[in-house]
């Protein structure tokens, strides 16, 4: 990679450490679990930056964020947020960008693949996410479902319709 990519990727990379961020200010609280547009700014990290760059893009982001950056949810931060009901999936995020990306990558970066991409990575998110709240919580494995999980997919699969069509738009634009 040459310093004129190296230099555009890293352009790219820290916009979307900002998407991210700004996305987790947008929040619903409706329990443990907010809603938020972060996971959307994640998945969409993937699908454009990349396996490489977005798994970058979401570690920076999670290490800005554990440092004490206000960038988690409704502006909370620390690495006590990791000890709690959504430390899973914050660290959900880093596996799912790179399985987002890697699927999307290898299936041609089409709309339609974008989607099963981004779906995977949603799953992967809630793998990560729903265990540890039932962990950290002492919840039932119903319940950390009905409070972490179910809630959530419509929202979810609006958000992946979103990202694919802003994916599409994009990547004319910025020719990676």
């Amino acid at each position: 990679m040459n310093n004129s990519n190296q230099l555009k990727m890293t352009v790219y990379t820290s916009l979307f450490v900002a998407l991210i961020a700004i996305g987790a200010f947008i929040v619903i609280p409706i329990g443990p679990v907010p809603i938020v547009l972060q996971n959307m700014f994640v998945l969409l990290a993937g699908i454009i930056l990349g396996p490489v760059w977005g798994l970058t893009c979401v570690a920076i982001y999670l290490l800005i964020g554990f440092a004490g950056l206000p960038v988690f949810a409704g502006g909370t931060s620390g690495i006590g947020k990791l000890f709690g009901p959504t430390g899973g999936y914050l660290l959900g995020y880093l596996p799912a960008v790179f399985v987002t990306a890697s699927i999307s990558k290898g299936l041609g970066k089409k709309m339609s693949s974008d989607i099963i991409a981004m779906m995977i990575g949603s799953l992967i998110v809630y793998a990560a996410g729903v265990p540890w709240l039932k962990i950290v919580t002492s919840m039932t494995y119903e319940k950390a479902l009905a409070v972490g999980m179910y809630p959530f997919l419509i929202g979810d699969a609006l958000k992946i319709i979103a990202a694919a069509f802003i994916a599409k738009t994009l990547r004319p634009v910025i020719k990676l």
